[in-house]
């Protein structure tokens, strides 16, 4: 059985190499693609910081930024 990385906002920042604010704004609730329970999960506070999953948020990114460079393809091959 694999064990999944979960971190802190920060931390999983740094391991995937993007900033907190951008790791905030792909969450589901701010129009992203990160889903929570499956992504992340907030603490019981509103002042509790957020755990995530890096290895799902990691493909996550790849995934998505893979499809948005197969529609600019798209996209250019139809101009």
């Amino acid at each position: 059985m694999k064990t999944e990385l979960w971190l802190a906002t920060k931390p999983a920042s740094e391991a995937l190499a993007i900033s907190t604010d951008t790791l905030k704004r792909r969450r589901e609730v701010c129009g992203g693609f990160l889903e929570v329970g499956t992504h992340y999960v907030p603490g019981p506070t509103l002042n509790s910081p957020i755990t995530w999953c890096v290895e799902r948020c990691r493909q996550a990114f790849l995934t998505t930024l893979h499809s948005q460079e197969w529609q600019g393809l798209k996209e250019a091959a139809r101009s």
